[in-house]
């Protein structure tokens, strides 16, 4: 069960006092090993025993990224950008690396291409002869360019006819779409066909029991499990259709938070991959199948009383990517009873909160923040306050106190 808002918000508090100094600067974030450990074990148990793959993108702590490796049932990081893989291999994070998504970026191609040690650790996702192009071109101007590791991204989406319900990725959809890349990959010199990637977006990334939302929670839920069914078939046909072809493949990569359970079910699947389970953010509060503990909290300080009955907090625009929408915005956490106005939800240099909790609050407070998404967070502080109980076991640089932007 998430614990009590205004008794986290007290032991958050006393965390910051006890911290002196370092404490008292805000924003700041914090993560609950506590949760976070529980969060994981309760991954691997989905998984039920076949290995995960760690989403990057969702942690962007180097500390927390090399913890959960650190466990049994976590194998390997999922990156968001080859730039980051190349970097997080030379810093030792992990030396088993797939790139989410297609890379366009020519000088970490270049990088790549020239560096046998982490051509041999990193595998890039492809969907069109294009980046198998761009990956020949990168090769060419190496003066000992290694082999390229390559797995083929394929659409996971609903096809219902001429429509598709899901994310918009790839554009392999049919076997034949599929087999033509796989063909174009095993005739390139330099490159080594060794994966694919079904990623089931519609399942992994929306709750399907949002409070409120029956009507729509009764069509998303037919609609998922007919995705989850005709990918199973499709899985089955293409992993026989490559074979015949020559791809001897090592990886399939499937699932994300949302759909643990459903893709390593599949035994075409050989990993799946989660990432934001384990800090569960705001959009994670909401699935039947499990109940992840809130792990990252985002603390700002009331800067001013307007009136009564409303408090401003320093900063709080944090808005979470993807389509507008208040579900996107930071929640006001502890202590209880705070919520945004309707006029100005959060604001990048100050956020007004009303409701009841308000009147309790004194300039110099700190508000606790729940992001919607998960690694976003990170990009707007420079450290995360590892936490067990009420001490700082750590104080963990993020991927922006490293001076990194992917």
């Amino acid at each position: 069960m998430p614990e009590d808002r205004d008794l986290l918000a007290a032991r958050l508090d006393r965390v910051l006092a006890a911290y002196g100094e370092r404490g008292a600067q805000r924003p700041v974030v914090v993560v609950d090993l506590s949760a976070f450990d529980a969060n994981a074990a309760d991954l691997e148990r989905r998984a039920g025993g076949v290995p995960i793959r760690v989403a990057s993108k969702s942690v962007r702590v180097p500390a927390l990224l090399r913890r959960v490796l650190a466990r049994d049932g976590f194998a390997g990081v999922l990156s968001y950008t080859l730039r980051e893989a190349l970097w997080l291999h030379a810093t030792g994070v992990s030396d088993d690396l797939l790139v989410a998504y297609p890379t366009v970026d020519e000088p970490a191609l270049a990088a790549l291409a020239a560096d046998p040690a982490a051509a041999a650790a990193i595998t890039l996702i492809i969907d069109d002869v294009a980046h198998l192009d761009l990956v020949a071109r990168a090769r060419a101007a190496a003066d000992a360019p290694a082999t390229v590791r390559v797995a083929l991204d394929v659409d996971a989406a609903l096809q219902a006819g001429p429509r598709t319900l899901g994310p918009r990725r790839s554009p392999l959809r049919s076997t034949a779409d599929v087999v033509g890349l796989a063909r174009a990959a095993l005739d390139r010199d330099g490159v080594d066909l060794v994966g694919a990637m079904t990623y089931e977006g519609l399942v992994a990334g929306l709750g399907d029991a949002v409070p409120g939302q029956g009507v729509r929670t009764t069509v998303l839920r037919r609609l998922q499990a007919a995705n989850l069914a005709q990918l199973r078939r499709r899985r089955r046909r293409l992993a026989v259709a490559l074979t015949r072809v020559g791809a001897g493949l090592e990886l399939w990569n499937a699932g994300g938070t949302g759909s643990v359970e459903a893709a390593a079910a599949d035994p075409v699947v050989t990993e799946v991959a989660a990432g934001s389970g384990l800090l569960a953010p705001r959009l994670f509060d909401h699935y039947r199948a499990f109940e992840p503990l809130p792990a990252a909290y985002l603390g700002l300080p009331v800067t001013r009383r307007p009136d009564a009955t409303t408090v401003t907090v320093h900063g709080g625009g944090y808005v979470a990517s993807g389509a507008a929408g208040a579900d996107r915005l930071p929640t006001p956490w502890a202590p209880s009873g705070l919520e945004l106005t309707s006029t100005e939800g959060a604001g990048e240099v100050q956020t007004p909160l009303v409701g009841p909790g308000a009147a309790d609050l004194a300039v110099g407070d700190t508000v606790w923040f729940r992001h919607a998404k998960a690694g976003e967070l990170m990009e707007h502080v420079d450290r995360a306050l590892l936490l067990r109980g009420a001490d700082v076991v750590e104080e963990a640089p993020t991927y922006r106190g490293l001076g990194q932007v992917f």
